[in-house]
């Protein structure tokens, strides 16, 4: 016996979000082409390129496999907090990338950037960690 394939339609919810989201696209691209002296297209371009490829061809596929080998690897109940302390981390860590790299720093300017970021970084990372272990083993 055959069966046809059903689509879903989409509700207007949907058509709405999309056409706002879109004029939102076409709003933000337009103001990066007027003020092109502050925006530098080519250059925004070049990143934005850049981020996708890098994004989609570096760090997904080894955020999967780090994932893939968590998940073949811990067992039980120590594998949720793992990830979570993983997933935790690794997001701190991307926000921390700048900081940490001292890419704002400014010659003569102090205090741009006045604290030491790889420390305060490694203290986060560990806060998580020792959450995630506590959780563990009141879960245990």
């Amino acid at each position: 016996m055959k069966t046809t394939p059903t689509f879903e339609r989409r509700g207007a919810g949907f058509w709405v979000s999309a056409v706002a989201g879109w004029a939102l696209i076409g709003w933000g691209v337009l103001g990066a082409l007027h003020h092109h002296i502050d925006t530098r297209p080519t250059q925004l371009a070049r990143f934005v390129i850049d981020g996708v490829v890098l994004h989609d061809l570096v760090f997904a596929p080894l955020v999967l496999l780090g994932a893939f080998m968590v998940a073949r690897i811990v067992r039980g109940r120590w594998r949720a907090p793992i990830q979570g302390a993983l997933f935790v981390s690794g997001c701190a860590a991307l926000f921390a990338w700048p900081e940490v790299r001292d890419y704002a720093r400014v010659l003569h300017n102090p205090s741009s950037l006045p604290h030491n970021y790889t420390a305060n970084l490694l203290v986060v990372v560990a806060a998580v960690w020792l959450g995630a272990g506590v959780i563990a083993l009141v879960r245990r």
